[in-house]
Parts: C-alpha cells; structure tokens; sequence
C-alpha cells in the first residue's frame, strides 16, 4: 500500500509521535504494510486508543444506544426532526449536533424509510470529508490512504457495493444534489470498498454488537487467525490491547473475524469480504477442524441449518420459540453430537440468551455451563469472548448461590479481562464489583456455619 502526500498538522505528528511508543509503521512483506512493536510489549498493554473518524449505531442496537455516546439506555431522547437518532439527554444530543447536522435533513427528507447502516456510515463520511477537520484516529492513515480492493472484488460484491451508491445518492439528495457538490476525485464505489474493508464492527463490553465506525489508522493491522493483540470498545472508543508477549519489530495482528470457524469458512469469509487468503499456520494444517465438526455429519448439518432461523427470532426477540427450536434439537443430538461441536455450541449459546431473557436462571446457567469447554477450546489464551462468556457464567452461579463455583469462574474471567480488557475498563470493574460481592457472601457465610 502506498501512502499519499499529505499535509500533516503539528497535531497529528504529536498523536503520532505517543503512538511510536509502541509500534510503528512499517512494510510487512506480502502481506503489504501493517504495524510492527518498536519495543517488547508485555501481554495486557494498551497500545493505542482512540475515538473515531465517524460512526453510527447499527440497525441491531438502534433505539436502545445513545448515538453520540453509544451508551445502552432503556429510554431514549429522540430527535425531534428526524425522529431516528436517539440521545441520552440534551447534552449528548448537544455534543452529536455537529455531526448530525447535515444527516438529520438526509434522514428527514426519507422518513419513514431508512437507510442502511453502510449508506448512512459512508454519507457522513462524506459530509465529514467536506468540512475538511483533522481527525486524531488519522494520523498514521488517512480515509484516503484506505484500500478498496475493488479490483479483486467478485462482480456480484461490486454489484452490491453499486446498488448501495444508487441508495446513498437518493438519501444525500437533501444536501448534496449532483457529483460536482462531492469532495474533488471523490469516487463512490470506491469508497464503498474502502468502508466495506476497514470499517470495525462497534461493540459493548460482553461483546455485542451495537455499532460500526471507521478508525483509519488501526486499518493498518493485519489478520491472523492466531492474533497478538485485540480490539475492545469503551463506548465508541477503540482500544488495542496485547494478549501475549510481543517482541520488538513483531508484527502486531488482529483477528478481523470470528475465529470459532472451520479453516474453510474463515478463509471464505476473508476473502469474500477482504479479498485476500489466510495462510496462516491454523488454516494451513485446519487446526481444530475436527474437534469444530465432530460427531455425525448428518446431526450437525441439522444443527448448522437452523441456526438462521434462530438468529432470526433472536432478532424479533421471540425467545419462546428460540426455547423450542433449541431444545428440541439439543434433546434430539444429545448421544450423537459433542457439545465442542462448532453448531450444537451455537445452539447451547442461544439456548443460554433465551432462558436468560425468560428469567429461567437455572436452566440458563445448566447450558452456559456447556459452553465453556468449548470457548476454552477455540478461544484460546487470553480473549475477550471467552471473558465475558465466563463473567456471564459466574454472575448466573452467583445468583443460583452457588458461590464457591462463582468464585472460582469469576476469578477466571478477571485473569482474562485485565489483560483483553485492561483494569481500567468498565467491564473490568463491573467485574471487579461483583467479585467483592461474591467474597464478601462467602466469607459471611463461612462465619455463620
């Protein structure tokens, strides 16, 4: 990748010179350029944190996330004229103005309908490109420095990515009547690849997706299937942590999907969606594929079927049916497939979500509990998903009073979270909190026996 000749302000080189602590720009090989550590870095480092160049809720979490803070609330300031956006209170909606502004007339102008995620993210992209302001998340890499990989894109994605400018020209329309109006050489499809190849799905601590945004300078990591660093969110703001030891002139990696995947389904999401091959070593020798399709091929593939529909009722919060689909399938598996079997994982998963929203506590920690062999074998080492997923189990032992078992997994999630994390995280210390609380019952408990 080849960088353009940019003005660069005191401000960025500043930025730029805080992040050089840590890691550098540098030439990766065939793997293009990336980020390497200028010095050793210990496992649970925060390597660079930042806000970013422009985000937006996601259609999963709209209305229950305050778009300028993306803080979950149960209620809800609205905008008055677009009546989409949603704030905390007027001064979260007071801060968001700036960049609101202009989509708030966009969004206007086609209510009822909405625009997808993609469309509105892109528009006010554009409509940030024009007011020209430096961003802090650009100072190693600018949006205009983003790849597109339009060229190696298949022809059915570039038709996508075609239909999505047709959709943004109508819904910018309100603001931005013809090209001319377009920040100079601006090219649409263009910069839809960019966004489609750099953009980092937004999520709350557990790990849930409650936003997208574009943070051009973290675009430099390059995937692994077996990363050293991770990427977790305070908010809207992006931290990189370590999670092992990382030698000076290291190359620092992320995963940019999840790595609970057979070798064959990682690597065809990678190349659909970033259009390049995994030749990692776990791809290479299909690490773990056995153990994700063991058991009958025909149990799991029943499995493996219906889980769209389940994410679909997780969607329309039909729990009930979830319950039933779930069930049904778990009984029915129960000799013939393992529970590290990559699908029967998935439904033990939403199986847990479900009695967890029904309020059916013990049932709810009975599946989770089958879950954790699973995470610990395909989430291993430290990782942000296997933390959360055994905080949730040690808040459900913890509820059920069965605290010496809470204890000890609430002690595990903790020796994971401080370093995917970081102590200073507000999951972290959510953690920490309940910890305190599960001692301090245990202890009283001891005394009175």
């Amino acid at each position: 990748m080849t960088s353009k000749n940019v003005p660069v302000s005191r401000f960025q080189i500043s930025c730029a010179g805080r992040m050089a602590r840590h890691f550098q720009r540098s030439s990766c090989g065939h793997r293009g350029e990336g980020l390497k550590a200028s010095r050793s870095v210990p496992p649970g480092q925060l390597l660079y944190s930042a806000s970013p160049y422009t985000c937006i809720p996601s259609k999963k979490a709209r209305g229950s996330v305050c778009e300028h803070c993306f803080s979950r609330a149960e209620s809800l300031l609205r905008c008055s004229q677009c009546k989409m956006a949603r704030y905390c209170n007027a001064t979260c909606q007071k801060l968001a103005w700036a960049d609101h502004k202009r989509e708030c007339k966009c969004l206007r102008s086609i209510y009822p309908k909405v625009p997808t995620d993609m469309t509105r993210l892109v528009a006010r992209i554009i409509f940030k490109l024009l007011t020209g302001s430096p961003c802090s998340s650009e100072e190693l890499y600018s949006v205009s420095d983003l790849q597109s990989n339009i060229k190696q894109m298949s022809e059915e994605m570039k038709g996508s990515l075609g239909q999505l400018t047709v959709m943004l020209q109508f819904y910018i329309q309100e603001e931005i009547q013809d090209t001319s109006q377009l920040p100079p050489g601006l090219n649409l499809l263009h910069l839809f690849g960019q966004v489609t190849c750099n953009c980092f799905t937004i999520s709350d601590g557990e790990m849930q997706e409650i936003g997208v945004g574009l943070y051009p300078s973290m675009s430099l990591l390059n995937h692994s299937c077996d990363p050293n660093c991770v990427i977790v969110f305070e908010g809207k703001q992006l931290q990189l942590h370590a999670v092992r030891q990382i030698q000076a002139d290291e190359e620092l990696t992320i995963s940019y999907i999840d790595v609970m995947a057979t070798s064959q389904e990682r690597r065809r999401q990678l190349e659909k969606q970033y259009c390049f091959a995994c030749d990692c070593r776990r791809c290479e020798i299909a690490d773990k594929d056995s153990d994700l399709l063991a058991g009958e091929e025909h149990a799991w593939k029943e499995v493996e079927e219906s889980i769209p529909k389940v994410e679909e009722l997780q969607s329309a919060g039909n729990w009930e049916e979830i319950m039933d689909i779930c069930q049904a399938l778990l009984d029915k598996n129960r000799d013939v497939l393992p529970d590290t079997n990559l699908y029967l994982s998935k439904m033990l998963d939403a199986a847990m979500d479900a009695c967890i929203q029904l309020a059916r506590w013990e049932d709810a920690l009975s599946y989770g509990m089958r879950t954790l062999h699973s995470y610990q074998l395909y989430y291993a080492g430290p990782h942000p998903v296997r933390g959360v997923q055994l905080m949730r189990v040690g808040k459900l032992q913890h509820h059920q009073g069965k605290l010496k078992q809470a204890l000890d997994t609430l002690k595990q999630a903790f020796d994971i979270l401080k370093v995917t994390h970081g102590r200073e995280h507000s999951l972290t210390g959510n953690l920490k909190q309940v910890l305190a609380e599960c001692e301090a019952e245990l202890s009283s408990r001891l005394e009175q026996m």
